[in-house]
């Protein structure tokens, strides 16, 4: 009778099968030691099991379908040429677990993605349903407020979308900006001169940089200018004119530095505004430049405010775990 019982309790199984036509796909779609369909048996609690072009996966109905549909969507970004890597799996398992307004698992994440960014080195597909908007603004608006915790791609997706309208032509020249404020730290105590003291305030818009173009192109456009790195001050009483211009850590910008930056908006430019209003480093955190700017602007044509939260996180999951367990769920 209790064996009966137990059985009854017992959540129903499901077992699906999928068959790909390009077995050459397979390796990278499994990954190194099979550790992309080892990610995703941890993250959906499924068994997975690989026979030549045949893969069985096995668990609770709803999770076997998310990654059915998530093994599918890889394999739909290898067949169109892009690559996988860890990250885009963790992307697309997150995707999968957003559901439409029928409360169904979105198929969307198995179908090529119909946005993207194509730059020199890599094209970049969206990996969360906030970064397809995201996404979607940076091609459409003309200022856009990126708001959201570390991890989410705010900066990387604004500096990708750059990089294609530089090369594309589209703009002149691509501006790089981060306001100079210290986390417990003192311009003034470091060594070097200033473009020395100010660079590793940078570095992350560099690293970004180099991700999407060859290093010898980066520092070929940074010394004829068509790209700039500079710190905020460096923006005052200029028009940023046929130029996308990204400001990120913009949390850490007071109202009148804001005011000053926006005030730049040049003919044939576009804004990026990038920070985390929970992370302000500023003396009066209540006194940040970009909450106040959104509270001024939001709902204005042609500027879009972008709302990332943890569950959009696309680092290593934990990270996304970091930040929910500092504030709250997304």
């Amino acid at each position: 009778m209790a064996q009966k019982k137990a059985a009854e309790a017992s959540p129903p199984r499901a077992r699906l099968e999928i068959e790909f036509d390009q077995p050459h796909l397979l390796g990278s779609l499994f990954g190194e030691f099979d550790r992309n369909l080892v990610a995703i048996e941890d993250r959906l609690g499924v068994y997975i099991a690989a026979r030549g072009t045949r893969v069985q996966i096995e668990g609770e109905p709803e999770a076997a379908a998310r990654a059915r549909d998530v093994l599918t969507g890889l394999y739909n970004r290898l067949d169109q040429g892009q690559d996988i890597d860890a990250g885009a799996v963790e992307g697309v398992i997150a995707m999968s677990g957003q559901p439409t307004l029928d409360g169904i698992v979105s198929s969307d994440v198995a179908e090529p993605p119909k946005i993207m960014i194509r730059t020199r080195r890599k094209t970049i597909v969206p990996r969360s349903k906030t970064q397809v908007a995201y996404m979607e603004a940076l091609a459409r608006d003309e200022i856009i407020f990126a708001l959201g915790p570390a991890g989410t791609g705010k900066t990387y997706l604004a500096v990708a979308q750059a990089v294609q309208q530089l090369i594309g032509g589209s703009v002149d020249r691509l501006i790089l900006s981060r306001p100079a404020v210290e986390a417990g730290e003192r311009l003034g105590f470091l060594p070097g001169d200033m473009k020395e003291k100010v660079d590793p305030y940078l570095r992350p818009l560099y690293d970004a940089l180099y991700d999407m173009l060859p290093t010898e192109q980066v520092e070929r456009r940074i010394a004829s200018g068509e790209i700039e790195i500079a710190p905020l001050a460096f923006m005052r009483g200029r028009t940023l004119a046929d130029a996308f211009v990204i400001l990120d850590e913009a949390q850490n910008t007071t109202p009148q530095q804001m005011k000053m930056f926006l005030t730049r908006f040049g003919m044939r430019s576009r804004m990026v505004i990038c920070g985390d209003p929970k992370q302000v480093d500023l003396p009066e955190p209540g006194k940040s430049g970009l909450a106040d700017a959104v509270s001024k602007l939001e709902g204005i044509a042609k500027i879009a405010t972008i709302r990332f939260g943890a569950g959009d996180v696309v680092r290593h999951p934990l990270v996304g775990k970091i930040v929910e367990a500092y504030e709250g769920p997304a």
